[in-house]
């Protein structure tokens, strides 16, 4: 007995319904998180400097992968869109990322823009017109101890590292941090200036 053969709505409707779910696999597949990266929010941002938030669990293995992720974003396409920053010298006609400063926080509060600002206000209080009382400056200690690890990218040039906001008017020696690389020259000025963000 010959089969009878499907009906045109029939094979229209089937159609649709696998072509529906291989749109739906392929988009998930394609959107997918990047399981080599630790997770990561971007919280506050204020021209360059960047405050990223990753969970209180995250170690400093896992903070050293995603530091090294940013470095490679940074010497290849030298765009960190892909990374969630926003272009940090949109005004520059060669490039919308020129410099980008990241401070990496496991307190979330600490990445909030507001408390981003009232850091680079008490970093560069003559950028921001005013002095510095006692309170503030214990504040911008506490925010700069608290950090887990950063990373600068300065037109090519990268510096990462695990630890806290390092001082610099302490040698990098004598303070609780770990050098991950380090490309600028040792006679540039220091990437970690009190200049504004």
């Amino acid at each position: 007995m010959q089969k009878k053969p499907f009906d045109p709505v029939v094979r229209i409707g089937l159609t649709v319904l696998l072509g529906g779910f291989t749109l739906i696999a392929g988009g998930m597949f394609l959107s997918r998180p990047d399981r080599t990266i630790p997770p990561f929010s971007i919280g506050g941002q204020e021209g360059t400097v960047v405050a990223v938030h990753v969970p209180s669990w995250t170690s400093d293995p896992d903070i050293e992968t995603l530091i090294r992720r940013f470095r490679k974003v940074g010497l290849t396409n030298h765009d960190f869109r892909s990374m969630k920053v926003r272009p940090t010298t949109p005004d520059d006609p060669t490039t919308l990322y020129g410099e980008v400063v990241i401070y990496i926080f496991s307190d979330p509060r600490l990445t909030e823009p507001d408390i981003l600002h009232r850091y680079l206000t008490a970093r560069d209080p003559a950028g921001a017109g005013n002095r510095v009382d006692g309170e503030e400056e214990a504040f911008r200690r506490q925010f700069e101890r608290s950090a887990r690890g950063g990373f600068i990218y300065i037109q090519g040039n990268t510096k990462g590292w695990l630890g806290p906001i390092p001082q610099p008017s302490i040698p990098e020696q004598r303070q609780n941090i770990q050098i991950l690389f380090d490309d600028f020259v040792p006679s540039s000025p220091s990437p970690f200036g009190r200049g504004p963000g």
